[in-house]
């Protein structure tokens, strides 16, 4: 026999295998945590604590509901279990399915811990949107199968936005798998407590991300300077070298607002610090820079060996990721790593006390988080000890604790303009400032379109700072046409992304001299705007001082990404929420709310067809003024790029 009881504000069902419990967790928001143990666990993860909401319930022993706001949860005695379904407005939106049991299902794994699932009716025409960022070709992840886990390249953010109006957070760390397909919908996490999720409703898309928002934290205002270009190639081998190429661009009049030194420019992983010998001064280099107008970024990694001078103080204090069976390793990069354990406090401020001292004492007060997922090999998560649990029930977390260690460590100097670059992120990651790129993508048409792709899913996941790697990460031969092509199409898109940055590792040309022979990294070929052949160094100059007239429009869209949750980055139907079409299309996107961009993704292309909303809108390439609620075919040469300005918008005065 099953029971379901309620106070003033919560509903309980218990049956003799199961315990679920049902709460306002603020504004037209509900949480349902569903255990085989016999309470559930308050254990928020990275949540903010609810805001306060008023709900009416009822309960007549057979069936209860939960009205909040517009949100309303109806639950009644099923065969083996319970039945319940959320509605919007009155209209249904989510029902659990019956597959022969209860709609959540256990599987025991060890201790208190089960592989646990969700599974709910899928309904024709839903869309989804989010999930984090997947090297696919899917905005609309609805029909998609998805692992849950990191990666490089791969960032599960595991929640999605609803075009039936509503915002579905599964709150549990643990990898698992997601299908959105056409007969189900399945949340399941692989060793867990309890199921746990978060559904809120929301009238637009904006709605909902602000909701997002207020269940795991806002994103601090953007500096001014980051929203500028940033320079960066693996790798700047030397003080020397990087110097030169920052005085070179000063010297050309290119603005550039940030400068990258990237990995290997320490003494060995683990230590974080530079290597004397070919970074002799960092506070003068520093200085250099800054009178430039140039902002020093580091690059750290999280990996340390028994070689590191930190080896010892850390192991002896419980400072690493362990493992649970045999040696420490867990990645072979020049020898066997492990990885720091952000989610311990301790581990967390020892690590910023040597950043501290050997970074941010020089001058530097932002760093890249590489390595952010952990990269681990093989991934198996049940093999790996956080200082919070087990790999297998937490590993989705280490993003947001290493992303926490800096962000608290610069808030504690007194610094209000924090930015990290990080190649992973979890819910919650933007209030540290996490500017997330999408890894070591190749450089290829297809990544470009992905490319596009992750920006726009990352942003439906709170996630407003977002960026790639301009030009692909690796194989891009700067000698090569399709390559200078496929820069340049790239840098188009980076001028249209929260953050824009050059990267790569390049091909080394056949005359490259190695600069510093030796060194255990050596520099990928040049990857620097003069680079790519004469012919398009004029291009990619103007690119960046369009960007530098765009920074007044961008800060204002940042600051509001801060303030209500949305995304600079978006999706058509953010702005057009009433507009089907707008949930089909996946190669152009809103850039704020007045720009409209649509990008070149193949080779040899220089045509392609835009869909333009209803309203007026202005071409930025001739002024021409178009009437929306169509398609229309745009021109765009190599050195030109499609984009339209919502008609009577101050942005337009900048192109």
């Amino acid at each position: 026999m099953s029971v379901i009881t309620a106070t003033n504000n919560s509903i309980l069902f218990q049956v003799r295998h199961e315990t679920v419990l049902i709460e306002p967790y603020g504004p037209d928001t509900i949480r349902v945590r569903a255990t085989r143990n016999g309470t559930v666990s308050d254990q928020r993860w990275t949540l903010e604590p609810p805001m306060p909401a008023e709900v009416t319930v009822t309960c007549d022993g057979e069936r209860a509901a939960m009205v909040n706001g517009s949100l309303s949860f109806e639950i009644w005695k099923g065969w083996g279990g319970c039945i319940y379904r959320f509605l919007r407005d009155g209209k249904e939106i989510l029902h659990t399915r019956d597959e022969g049991e209860s709609a959540t299902k256990y599987r025991h794994v060890s201790g208190n811990n089960y592989k646990v699932r969700a599974v709910f009716e899928a309904i024709e025409g839903e869309h989804f949107y989010g999930l984090g960022q997947e090297q696919q070709p899917c905005l609309d992840r609805k029909g998609c199968s998805v692992d849950t886990v990191h990666y490089n390249t791969k960032s599960t953010i595991p929640g999605v936005y609803s075009s039936l109006g509503y915002y579905f957070l599964w709150n549990n760390p643990s990898p698992g798998h997601v299908e959105l397909g056409r007969s189900r919908t399945l949340w399941q996490s692989d060793c867990a407590y309890q199921v746990d999720y978060l559904v809120a409703a929301a009238a637009t898309p904006a709605a909902a991300m602000r909701r997002y928002a207020e269940l795991t934290g806002f994103s601090p205002e953007m500096p001014q300077w980051a929203a500028g270009f940033w320079q960066c190639k693996l790798r700047y081998e030397s003080q020397d070298d990087l110097l030169a190429v920052a005085r070179k661009y000063h010297e050309m009049g290119i603005p550039v607002n940030a400068i990258v030194i990237d990995y290997f420019h320490w003494t060995e992983q683990g230590d974080w610090m530079f290597d004397p010998e070919l970074w002799p001064d960092p506070k003068a280099m520093c200085d250099e820079l800054y009178s430039m107008g140039i902002r020093p970024v580091v690059s750290i990694w999280p990996t340390i060996n028994p070689h590191s001078r930190n080896w010892s103080y850390m192991d002896d204090r419980n400072m690493l990721m362990r493992t649970e069976h045999g040696q420490y390793g867990t990645f072979d990069f020049h020898g066997q790593q492990t990885f720091i354990d952000p989610t311990n406090p301790a581990t967390r401020e020892y690590v910023w006390q040597q950043a501290k001292k050997n970074y941010y004492d020089y001058g530097i007060k932002t760093f890249w988080l590489d390595e952010a997922e952990p990269e681990v090999h093989p991934q198996l998560f049940d093999h790996l000890r956080f200082h919070i649990g087990n790999g297998a029930e937490v590993a989705l977390t280490y993003p947001y604790y290493y992303s926490q260690t800096f962000y608290d460590g610069l808030r504690a100097e007194g610094e209000t303009e924090i930015v990290s670059l990080t190649r992973a992120a979890y819910h919650g990651s933007q209030k540290f400032g996490s500017i997330v790129w999408n890894g070591d993508i190749p450089s290829s048409w297809k990544a470009l379109r992905e490319s596009v792709i992750s920006g726009l899913s990352m942003g439906m996941c709170g996630i407003p700072w977002w960026n790639s790697d301009i030009g692909g990460f690796f194989f891009g031969d700067i000698e090569a046409e399709w390559f200078r092509e496929l820069i340049v199409r790239w840098f188009q898109f980076g001028l249209f992304c929260p953050v824009m940055r050059l990267h790569g590792a390049r091909v080394r040309t056949k005359n490259q001299v190695d600069r510093h022979p030796g060194v255990l990294e050596p520099s990928g070929g040049d990857n620097e705007i003069w680079s790519f052949g004469e012919e398009n160094t004029p291009i990619l100059a103007e690119l960046i001082h369009l960007r530098e007239r765009m920074k007044p429009y961008i800060l204002r869209c940042a600051k509001a990404s801060s303030e209500t949750g949305e995304p600079i980055m978006r999706p058509m139907f953010f702005d057009y929420p009433d507009d089907e079409k707008c949930y089909t299309l996946d190669d152009q996107y809103m850039f704020g709310p007045d720009i409209l961009f649509a990008p070149i993704l193949d080779s040899g292309v220089t045509e392609r067809e835009v869909y333009l909303p209803k309203g007026r809108w202005v071409r930025t390439l001739d002024r021409e003024v178009f009437e929306g609620g169509r398609t229309v075919r745009c021109t765009a040469q190599l050195s030109e790029f499609i984009a339209f300005v919502r008609e009577g918008a101050e942005v337009l005065e900048v192109f």
